[in-house]
C-alpha cells in the first residue's frame, strides 16, 4: 500500500463483535474462535483496519508477533476460568449470568497495580481527584476523560482496567481547571504526562483544552504525552483532517520553552517498517518535540535481544531516543507474558551491546512497583552468595534514588514481590520492623 492510500483510508475500529470473522482469516476452528471470546470477554479487545491489514502477516498465525500483540490468545488466562466462560456463551447464558463470571475472573486480575488507587491519588482541598496520580515528587499523571481509548489494544496492557466499561475501575477526568489549580499548589512538580488510554485519540482542539492552560504555568518545564498511535495509527500525524492543527499545538508547546516529550511505545520492528510512520515521526520531530520510546518485554513478541536490537537502532535512525525496557507489570495475563527476570536482564544485555553508544540511552529491565521504578542491573556473586543487583531509578522516596541493594538469585522471580532481600533483612523501601512492646516488671 503506497502512503497516499494508507494515508487516505479512514480510521476504522473494531471490537469484540468483530472479533470472530477476524478469527476466520486465521482459519481457526469453531471452539478455538469460542475460547479466543471467552478471553476477549474478560480483557479488552479493540483493533483497526491498519493494524490488521498492513501490520499482521495472515500467513503466520498464531505465530505473528503484530497478532500476539493485539489479538486475545485462549491460554492468556486459567483454563477453567476460559471453559467456563466459553461454555456460557457457547450457551447462550444470560447477559448478567455471564457479566458475573466475568466480574469474578477480572477481580483476581489486580486491576490496579502499585498502587494506583490507594496511594497516587492526590487530594485538593480535602477532596480525592480522580483521573489525577502523583507519585514521584516532580510528575503529575493526568488521565483526560477523552482519551480513555486506544487506536488499538495491546494484549499486555497493564491499564486494562480502563477498557473493559467497569466505572469503578476507571480513571478518568474532563477537569483541566483541577488540574492546574492542583500544580500551582504543588510547585515542586515539573513535568505532567497526559496519558490514558491514549491522549492522541482526542480531536486537535480537544487536546487543545488540555494542553494550553499548562503552557502559562512556570514551573512546568516538560509536558509528556504517553501514547501507542504512532505504531497503530501513524496517519494522526499526515493525513487525519486535524493532523496540521496537532502539529501546531506541539509546535505551540516548543515555542512556549517547554521540553514536549512524546513517549511513543513501539513493542516490535514490525511496527516501524511502514513509510507512513516515518514521514510521522518526520512531522512531530519537526515541531520541536522529543520522541522518546519504550516498551515492556513481553514473551512470545520480543523476548529475543536481537528484536530489541533492531528496534533500538531503527528508532535512533529517525531521530527518536530510546528510553526504557520494562519488565511486565503483575496486572491482567501476567503470567502468559511474564520473562524471568534473569532472562530480562539477558535479553537487555545483549541487545544494549548490539548497538552505538547513542542508543545506550535506554534504561531497563525495569519494574514499574510500589515504591517506584526498579531496575535489574545485573547477576553477580557478592561474599559467595550469588544475587540479583538492583536500584530504583525513581522512587516515592527521592532519597532512595541511586542506591544500589540486592536480592537474591532467583531463576524463576519476574516481579520484586518475588525477591528477597541478601545482605539486609529488609529492600530499602521496605519499613522496618516494629519491635514487640517490652512489658515493664510487675505490670
Amino acid at each position: 500500500m503506497t502512503l497516499t492510500q494508507a494515508g487516505t483510508r479512514g480510521f476504522r475500529a473494531y471490537t469484540a463483535k468483530h472479533l470472530d470473522d477476524l478469527l476466520r482469516r486465521a482459519d481457526f476452528d469453531a471452539e478455538t474462535r469460542l475460547r479466543i471470546r471467552a478471553v476477549a470477554s474478560v480483557l479488552p479487545f479493540r483493533t483497526n483496519s491498519y493494524v490488521v491489514d498492513e501490520l499482521i502477516d495472515w500467513s503466520d498465525i498464531p505465530a505473528d508477533p503484530i497478532y500476539r500483540l493485539v489479538f486475545p490468545q485462549e491460554d492468556m488466562l486459567p483454563e477453567e476460568d476460559v471453559s467456563r466462560i466459553a461454555k456460557l456463551i457457547g450457551e447462550e447464558a444470560p447477559a448478567g449470568e455471564l457479566q458475573q463470571v466475568v466480574r469474578e475472573v477480572r477481580a483476581r486480575l489486580n486491576p490496579h497495580p502499585a498502587g494506583q488507587m490507594e496511594l497516587n491519588m492526590p487530594t485538593l482541598g480535602g477532596q480525592r481527584l480522580p483521573g489525577m496520580q502523583h507519585k514521584y515528587p516532580e510528575t503529575v499523571l493526568f488521565f483526560p476523560k477523552q482519551g480513555q481509548t486506544c487506536h488499538a489494544y495491546c494484549t499486555y496492557c497493564f491499564r486494562w482496567a480502563q477498557f473493559v466499561g467497569e466505572p469503578d475501575l476507571k480513571m478518568a477526568s474532563d477537569d483541566a481547571q483541577s488540574l492546574v489549580h492542583y500544580l500551582r499548589r504543588h510547585p515542586e512538580v515539573t513535568s505532567v504526562l497526559l496519558t490514558g488510554g491514549d491522549p492522541m485519540i482526542m480531536s486537535g482542539p480537544v487536546l487543545r483544552r488540555y494542553v494550553e492552560p499548562l503552557l502559562e504555568l512556570e514551573q512546568l518545564e516538560s509536558i509528556r504525552i504517553g501514547t501507542k498511535s504512532l505504531a497503530y495509527w501513524p496517519a494522526r500525524y499526515v493525513t487525519d483532517p486535524d493532523a496540521a492543527d496537532v502539529l501546531s499545538l506541539f509546535s505551540s508547546v516548543v515555542e512556549s520553552g517547554k521540553n514536549l516529550a512524546f513517549m511513543a511505545h513501539f513493542s516490535h520492528p514490525t511496527e516501524m517498517r511502514s513509510e507512513l510512520v516515518r514521514t510521522a515521526v518526520r512531522a512531530i520531530i519537526d515541531t520541536g518535540a522529543v520522541i522518546r520510546t519504550q516498551a515492556p518485554l513481553i514473551r512470545s513478541v520480543n523476548d529475543h535481544p536481537d528484536t530489541w536490537a533492531e528496534m533500538w537502532r531503527a528508532q535512533h535512525a529517525l531521530g527518536m531516543v530510546p528510553y526504557y525496557m520494562f519488565v511486565e507489570r503483575d496486572t491482567g495475563p501476567q503470567d502468559y507474558f511474564a520473562v524471568p527476570l534473569a532472562r530480562a536482564h539477558e535479553i537487555f544485555r545483549d541487545a544494549y551491546a548490539q548497538v552505538s553508544g547513542l542508543c545506550r540511552t535506554v534504561r531497563g529491565p525495569s519494574m514499574s512497583s510500589t515504591p517506584g521504578k526498579v531496575c535489574v542491573d545485573g547477576v553477580a556473586e557478592v561474599a559467595g552468595v550469588r544475587v540479583f543487583v538492583l536500584h530504583l531509578i525513581q522512587a516515592r522516596d527521592p532519597a532512595l534514588v541511586g542506591r544500589p541493594f540486592f536480592a537474591h538469585y532467583d531463576p524463576d522471580a519476574v516481579w520484586v514481590s518475588d525477591l528477597r532481600p541478601a545482605f539486609a533483612e529488609r529492600f530499602p523501601f521496605e519499613p522496618p520492623a516494629v519491635e514487640p512492646l517490652v512489658a515493664e516488671p510487675g505490670r
